[in-house]
């Protein structure tokens, strides 16, 4: 019995296949839903896997591969970090987290992969994957072969930036031979990889990878979040020349994904005393694909259950510490858990500036941010001026901030729930002639009787879009 309770704990994975060759039961879904994969960057040894062959949605964590075929197209000579990309329609349409340049909009490669890799930009992916590929489907093609050359047979690609797509797919086995193969064939481009922070005109965007400044030694990679994965990670980190890669999908928020990672490579950096009692699980190249559907996570990430909205720019802090957590104590002391790392303020640093149009140096740089700064304060007082007039840049920023499709929709779920609003129809109701402006504000009366059978018209229009909403993926980024 001691020898059981000293081994890692094993995969959930081992007792649905035990199951299964018994003829128990047919492959269900996924019992954990969740995947972690540690390994070593330079031999690919595998240090620890739970579900690491699993099929997974991947979310804006595609954009590593999206960033690796771009870098290898400069690198062999096909563009350079000073090419002038356009910014089109299509990438101009693409749900947020993005930028929100107008079409026709210039700005060079160096400066898109910024943008894409520390703010998850969704529409800088496409500029790239269009300047690149010519088109979304060229660029995806290129990202397939790519991915077939590296050995990432569970993945498939559709688009750029991880968007929610039929057949947009990876495992965690997968997305950690993909983070060897930057670190291997693109050295000198790394850095794009593991920037603290950017900066366009005034408005600052720290990167969403939570172990970068916070975890001693972090250095990559990328975070990745729709409804249907979970909060997804990949993050390495580097400690006496030793690299570890550890990848987290389906992670219940940004920190706690973050915690998860840091807890695997604290693990791995402090096992060396103890790995003639860890069984060798061999490299990740060889750890057998798991044939199944990914699991879906929209109903635990995105259901009424949640307190708040999801997106990629969680905030939100752990309230209880991870399971594991306590076993560092030995290696680590309390004040270096992972829980207080993540839960710190990131290490001071200076922004990255970005901009818009041809690649600048000196004065010329400082104006071209001084330019794209007053522009930004013009789209911002436009914006502002707009939210006075109708609910339709409240639905905007609803899903600015989540990353939910509209579909036309959901701004009329937007407009019933201001509280503004809704405390007016109450004193409305009993002198309802004494108030000619109340029918302005009808759309917000269903809140105090949406249980009722509506015999109004528009009571009923702001029904159906609340069910349609909640049943949309939220692109993450």
């Amino acid at each position: 019995m001691p020898f059981f309770t000293a081994q890692p704990r094993r995969s959930s994975l081992f007792w649905i296949l035990l199951a299964t060759l018994l003829g128990l039961t047919a492959l269900p879904r996924l019992a954990s839903a969740e995947a972690l994969l540690l390994i070593e960057a330079d031999t690919g040894k595998v240090l620890q896997a739970e579900n690491a062959t699993y099929p997974w949605y991947p979310a804006s964590v595609t954009k590593i591969m999206t960033a690796y075929v771009t870098l290898k197209a400069v690198k062999e000579g096909r563009l350079t970090l000073d090419s002038l990309l356009t910014v089109s329609p299509v990438a101009a349409s693409q749900s947020p987290s993005k930028m929100g340049f107008r079409p026709g909009t210039q700005l060079t490669v160096d400066n898109a992969l910024k943008m894409m890799m520390v703010k998850s930009a969704n529409d800088m992916a496409v500029v790239l994957a269009e300047g690149v590929g010519g088109s979304i489907d060229g660029f995806s093609e290129m990202m397939n072969a790519t991915a077939q050359r590296l050995g990432m047979t569970q993945t498939h690609y559709v688009n750029p930036n991880g968007l929610p797509a039929d057949g947009q797919v990876t495992s965690a086995r997968d997305l950690a031979i993909l983070a060897r193969a930057v670190i291997r064939d693109l050295p000198e481009y790394e850095y794009f990889v593991h920037i603290p922070a950017i900066r366009f005109g005034k408005r600052v965007t720290y990167n969403f990878n939570k172990l970068i400044g916070r975890y001693p030694g972090a250095d990559g990679f990328k975070t990745g979040f729709i409804c249907a994965s979970g909060y997804n990670l990949v993050a390495s980190a580097t400690r006496n020349g030793r690299r570890l890669i550890a990848v987290v999908l389906g992670a219940n928020s940004g920190q706690d994904r973050a915690v998860k990672a840091a807890q695997l490579l604290e693990r791995g950096f402090s096992a060396n005393t103890l790995a003639w009692l860890t069984p060798s699980l061999g490299t990740v190249d060889n750890l057998a694909p798991i044939d199944a559907t990914p699991p879906n996570l929209r109903d635990e990430m995105c259901g009424p259950k949640r307190k708040r909205p999801a997106s990629d720019e969680d905030e939100q802090v752990a309230g209880v510490i991870a399971a594991g957590e306590t076993a560092l104590s030995m290696f680590s002391p309390p004040a270096l858990r992972p829980v207080d790392m993540i839960a710190a303020a990131p290490a001071p640093t200076e922004p990255i500036q970005v901009y818009t149009g041809p690649t600048r140096t000196g004065a010329a740089l400082i104006a071209a941010a001084a330019q794209d700064a007053d522009q930004q304060a013009a789209e911002g007082k436009k914006k502002k001026t707009a939210k006075k007039k109708g609910a339709k840049p409240a639905a905007e920023s609803k899903e600015a901030a989540t990353g939910e499709k509209s579909n036309g929709r959901t701004s009329v779920t937007i407009d019933t729930t201001k509280p503004k609003d809704t405390a007016k129809p109450k004193s409305a109701t009993k002198p309802a002639a004494a108030k000619p402006a109340a029918p302005k504000h009808a759309s917000t009366k269903p809140e105090a009787g949406a249980d009722k059978p509506a015999a109004k018209p528009k009571p009923k229009a702001a029904a159906k879009p609340a069910a349609n909403a909640t049943s949309e993926a939220k692109p993450g980024t």
